[in-house]
This record gives C-alpha cells, sequence and structure tokens, in this order.
C-alpha cells in the first residue's frame, strides 16, 4: 500500500493495533532529569533509527582528514556539573543604607541605618544584614532573611543583573540605597559584561555626629576682660541719633516712612522711633523697634533651637551684633526684613564718628521723591444676582449698607404702574410672536414681566421677570443707566436679561399720564401713543386743572394773585407737610431754591392758574432773584 496518494479508501486500519499512546522521552536518574531518545512510536510500532551512538555521529561530523597530522583527537566533554555546586559559597555582598524617620523627637528627625545586602549566586536568594551597633537602642541584625525577594507584581524575582551601585532597589516595601560592594562582586559583575558604577559616600547620621560631639572634650572661650562699670560712667547718656527712612513702597499701599535711629553707647543696644506728622492717620505708637541689642542675622541659628519658648542670648547668635561702624550717612542697613536708609545725623554724632573713626564727611542724602501710586479699585461686572445697586454696596465698603431710597418719590408714585404690550424678538421660531406684558413702577423704577397663558402653545405662561431694575446695553457698575418711562415708546426695543422686546401697545392711563407729565417725556414717545391710541395732537380739549388762555382786562392779574395766595392758604391750614414733600421733590439738585418752572408745575398740580405773569409776581413778592428757599416757600403758603 506504499505509495498510493494519501485519499479516502487508499489508507486501512490495522484491526490488530489496540495501543495508540507515546512512549515517554524523558526519564530520571540519581535526582536528574536526563533525555532518552523512544524506540517503539504511536502503538508500539518499532521505530527505524540510527544504531550509532551520538559521540560517534559526533566524530564522524568533526572529522576532517589530514596528509600530515591526521586525525585531530576530539576533546572529551565535560560532565554536567548542578548549579549548587558550581555556585555554592559564592555570594554577592553589597553595602547600603536606608533612611529611617523619626517622629516626635526634639533631637533627631531621622536615622541614617547602614545594611549589607547578601546575593547568594547559588538560588538567586538574598539576605539584608545591618551591622550590630553597641548602645545605639534599636533591634539591629538580620533585617531580611535569606529568601528570592519579588521584584514587581508580575512574578519576577530580583537578579544579580538589575542590582548596581549608586542605585535604590526597593524589598518589602522599604527603598534601600546600594553604595559600594567588595572587589570579588566587582569582579564577577565586570566578567559578565556589566558596566560597575563607581562608588559613593553614605550620608553621616546627625544623630550619632551630634553624641559623638557631646562625647568629646569640651573647651570653653573665656570672656573679654572689658570693664563695663568703666563704660557705664563714661557713656551714660550718650547717645547717636541718625535720621533714617523706610522704603517700603514695594508692597501694597506702602510709603517712605521717616524715622529715628537712637543708639546707646553705654551698652550696645538701639531703639527706632516713629516721626507723626499732623493728620497723618497712624495711631500714636512712638516706637517701632523697642530698645534692645540687636543681631545683624538673628535666623542664624540651629533648626534644633526652641524658638517658641527660649529666646536668643550670646551662644546662640554667630554673628555680631550692630555696632557704631555699621551705621554711616547714606548706608542702607536691613533689620527685621524693613530696608533703612540713613540720610542725616546729629552733630553729636558727627562728632563721636571725628574723633573715633576719623570721618570729616557727612553728605546728606536727598530722599523726597515720587510716591508710589495706589492701586485703583477695579469693580468686577455685575453678575446678574440681586439688584446691581446691592452688588455695587458690597465693592464700595467691607459692611454693605442698603442703597438709599427716594421716599419722596416713592410716596408720590405709590401704586402707580405703566402697562405696555410687546413682544419678544427672537431668532427661534418658537419664541417669535409671543406676547408679553410689561410693567413700569413709577415708585422705584423696577419692571415686571408677565406672559399670559396661551392655550395649546407648548409655553407655560405667567411670571416671566420678577420686580427688578433692568439696566441698558453697555452699561458699567460705577454709572449704571437704567430704563426709564420715556425709553417705552411704541415701536421701541427693550433689552432684559439677553432677551429683546419690542413694544407693540400701551394702555389709556400711560397716555394720560404722559400728556400730565410731558415736561418728563420727549414728543417722539408721546406722538407714538397718540398715534396708536388715534388722538389728535393739536386742537385738543383743555384738561380739568391745565392752563387757559382767557382775555385779561384791568385789575385782573392782582385778582387772580390774590386767587391764588387764597388757595394756597386754605390748601396749607389742611396739609402743610405736603408741601415741604413737594418742594423737596422739585429741588432734585438739593440747592434749597426752586425757579419759576417748578412753581409752574406745582400750580398745575393742584388746578391753579399757571400764567407767566402771575407766577413773576408771586416770585417777586415772596422769593428773590427769580428763586424761592424753603423758608420762603412756607411763609408764602402760611401768609
Amino acid at each position: 500500500m506504499e505509495g498510493l496518494p494519501v485519499l479516502p479508501g487508499n489508507s486501512f486500519r490495522d484491526p490488530t493495533q489496540t495501543k495508540y499512546h507515546r512512549s515517554q522521552t524523558l526519564g530520571y536518574k540519581n535526582g536528574y532529569a536526563l533525555p532518552r531518545y523512544p524506540t517503539v512510536g504511536v502503538g508500539g510500532v518499532p521505530l527505524q533509527y540510527n544504531q550509532i551512538s551520538q559521540q560517534e555521529l559526533d566524530e564522524l561530523a568533526n572529522y576532517q582528514p589530514t596528509l600530515t597530522y591526521g586525525q585531530a583527537k576530539q576533546a572529551p566533554p565535560e560532565d554536567f556539573v548542578p548549579a549548587h555546586v558550581a555556585w555554592d559559597k559564592k555570594v554577592l555582598m553589597f553595602h547600603g543604607y536606608f533612611k529611617m524617620t523619626v517622629h516626635e523627637s526634639p533631637d533627631e528627625f531621622y536615622r541614617v541605618r547602614p545594611v549589607k545586602i547578601y546575593y547568594y549566586l547559588e538560588d538567586d536568594s538574598i539576605a539584608v544584614i545591618e551591622p550590630n551597633v553597641e548602645n545605639s537602642g534599636m533591634p539591629q541584625g538580620k533585617l531580611i532573611k535569606r529568601q528570592r525577594l519579588p521584584k514587581n507584581d508580575q512574578g519576577d524575582h530580583w537578579h544579580w543583573k538589575d542590582i548596581n551601585l549608586q542605585q535604590n532597589v526597593t524589598f518589602y516595601g522599604k527603598i534601600f540605597r546600594v553604595t559600594n560592594c567588595d572587589q570579588f562582586t566587582r569582579d564577577f559583575l565586570e566578567a559578565e559584561g556589566i558596566i560597575v558604577n563607581d562608588p559613593e559616600s553614605e550620608p553621616t547620621d546627625p544623630y550619632d555626629s551630634k553624641r559623638k560631639d557631646d562625647a568629646e572634650l569640651k573647651t570653653f572661650t573665656t570672656k573679654t576682660s572689658f570693664d563695663k562699670l568703666k563704660q557705664f560712667i563714661e557713656l551714660d547718656r550718650k547717645v547717636l541719633r541718625f535720621f533714617c527712612l523706610w522704603d517700603d513702597r514695594e508692597s501694597m499701599f506702602g510709603e517712605m516712612r521717616p524715622f529715628i535711629l537712637h543708639y546707646y553707647l553705654v551698652d550696645d543696644t538701639l531703639e527706632i522711633r516713629d516721626v507723626h506728622e499732623p493728620n497723618d492717620g497712624r495711631d500714636p505708637f512712638p516706637v517701632l523697634i523697642t530698645r534692645h541689642k540687636v543681631p545683624k542675622d538673628r535666623y542664624n541659628v540651629d533648626s534644633s533651637f526652641p524658638g517658641i519658648v527660649m529666646e536668643l542670648t550670646d551662644h546662640e547668635i554667630k554673628e555680631q551684633y550692630f555696632t557704631p561702624k555699621d551705621f554711616m550717612v547714606g548706608v542702607t542697613f536691613n533689620l527685621y526684613g524693613r530696608r533703612f536708609l540713613i540720610y542725616d545725623c546729629d552733630k553729636f554724632t558727627k562728632a563721636f564718628y571725628y574723633h573715633n573713626f576719623n570721618i570729616t564727611d557727612f553728605p546728606t542724602v536727598e530722599v523726597k521723591g515720587l510716591a508710589k501710586e495706589l492701586p485703583k479699585m477695579e469693580i468686577s461686572q455685575y453678575n446678574g444676582y440681586g439688584s446691581m445697586e446691592d452688588s455695587m454696596q458690597s465693592c464700595l465698603s467691607l459692611v454693605p449698607q442698603p442703597p438709599k431710597k427716594d421716599f419722596i418719590k416713592s410716596l408720590e408714585n405709590d401704586h402707580k404702574i405703566l402697562r405696555f404690550e410687546a413682544i419678544m424678538d427672537s431668532i427661534k421660531p418658537d419664541h417669535k410672536g409671543r406676547r408679553f406684558i410689561i410693567s413700569y413702577h413709577l415708585a422705584d423704577d423696577m419692571l415686571g414681566i408677565y406672559e399670559p397663558p396661551v392655550r395649546n402653545s407648548g409655553i407655560i405662561g405667567g411670571k416671566f421677570l420678577e420686580k427688578t431694575r433692568v439696566a441698558k446695553r453697555g452699561s458699567t457698575p460705577e454709572n449704571p443707566c437704567f430704563y426709564g418711562p420715556d425709553d417705552f415708546k411704541i415701536g421701541a426695543s427693550i433689552d432684559v436679561f439677553q432677551h429683546r422686546f419690542t413694544i407693540t401697545d400701551a394702555d389709556e392711563y400711560v397716555l394720560t399720564y404722559m400728556l400730565e407729565h410731558s415736561n418728563q417725556f420727549s414728543p417722539d414717545t408721546i406722538r407714538s401713543l397718540q398715534e396708536k391710541h388715534n388722538r389728535p395732537t393739536e386742537g385738543k380739549e383743555p384738561k380739568k386743572g391745565g392752563p387757559m388762555k382767557v382775555t385779561r382786562q384791568e385789575g385782573d392779574l392782582g385778582r387772580l394773585v390774590a386767587e391764588v395766595k387764597s388757595q394756597l392758604k386754605k390748601m396749607a391750614i389742611t396739609d402743610k407737610s405736603r408741601f415741604d414733600e413737594m418742594f423737596l421733590r422739585y429741588n432734585s439738585d438739593r440747592m434749597g431754591f426752586i425757579d419759576r418752572e417748578h412753581l409752574k408745575d406745582m400750580c398745575q398740580q393742584l388746578q391753579l392758574p399757571g400764567d407767566s405773569d402771575v407766577l413773576d409776581v408771586i416770585i417777586a413778592e415772596a422769593g428773590s432773584n427769580g428763586q424761592m428757599n424753603l423758608e420762603q416757600f412756607r411763609k408764602f403758603f402760611e401768609g
């Protein structure tokens, strides 16, 4: 059947074959795994293999005939040596250290603990040993016993290829710094092709250094034999006085402030006194720095010095104290973070420097200069919460005060509301044609917007805007410009918090109010409402109490003046406070006077004749220079 193609029908199964397993190719001898060549195949079929041994095959492969020397002898193969025999007692040793943080100790912050890292080549295990130090107070010895240490979460272990000098290794979360190694370790790593880094020195333990310093023999310096009693007798009540200047213009709201420096020669102490000027706005504290010996650098002390509970003494001050050599005219010195410039001194100080330091030149320094510009207060933009006046008050003072209101205006225009009809002007098709009612309250100039509900419109009607003051587009918080009743004319566009409305109509009361107070509205606004309500702009009938044109006869002027006086006197008897409120209303500029135009408008509201000649006679009798003050106004009404 040999030679037939492997196709269905050309292969036949042996019915006598019952075994289909493969024979083993791995065996063990003396505890070691050794390969062996199989003699039978699947099902126990004998295999045809070469009876020549592997050694004979190697000799045939290496056989090269030669005419001179004959066949080269094959070197005998080396015997198999297991790892525990080849690397037995061969250990790599690395020197290193780790830092241990010390908590709640005033003497130390951390400790440096040296260790030795042993790497056993036999089974790639690692042990970390800390040498014992006498009287260390810490348990030392074996930190990590011999074992294979995990390197990462993927199951890898530390290998000698991963360890080198000048690097950190992490064993079970503790970081060790490798600094050096022995000569065998260096030779082994270099033989394996690894470049060994240069060794580095271990840091010193500050606590051990402190203990060594404390254990050393103490030496002291004998104090000077200077006679303090002689210094007191000769230099008592002798003080050097310098005129200095503190330049603090680099800080916010800083300025140049004059001071006087007093240096007391009797005990080498100094003080700095403030120079107060009339109305300088500062508290009357005369001394800036009290009298004491001032070191040049008081912060140059040990970090372990408990500065919270103890004061500096001569033992802590490593530098010298300030002396007269440090103070000269034109010198800038730093005292407790403040820079002082000495620009002059008194005559006694000049004489002291002449006798002791042979200095004769004392040039006065010019210290006048431009003061630093104070930063201006920048008011942030209106955020839309609350009214603009309330937000402005929080920027003007630390404790916001409520904005002042015009109570006279509130009393006169109480319950007076101008209602306008408007539609929304929007680019969205759903918002076009939405009808709104804008209510303008004359008492406080606030707007309220209401949307009448429309059935099946998909929009919930009701209150659209609470009662509030609305500023015009482009207004600033410093000078806001709010909408007034004169801005609501037919066809005008009103921008209310990013919504635009177009005025389409107004009620009859709005037109009546504008006609009664025509001096407060522009002619275009009144004309637009008259055209909307089909009201004639000219030839209209006079209103009740309005000015009338009549033919005058001789004596009518005096009679009209007497009639106005009598009517005003009757009204003054019934309600005197009303005239004070009217005077304060027209006295908007708070100058204390009202003129003829104000008096004319007042007579129109009281339904009295307001002709020009009548008003001139009244002002001439009661006022002066065409004006009336509050006292003249009261006397005219009461008289």
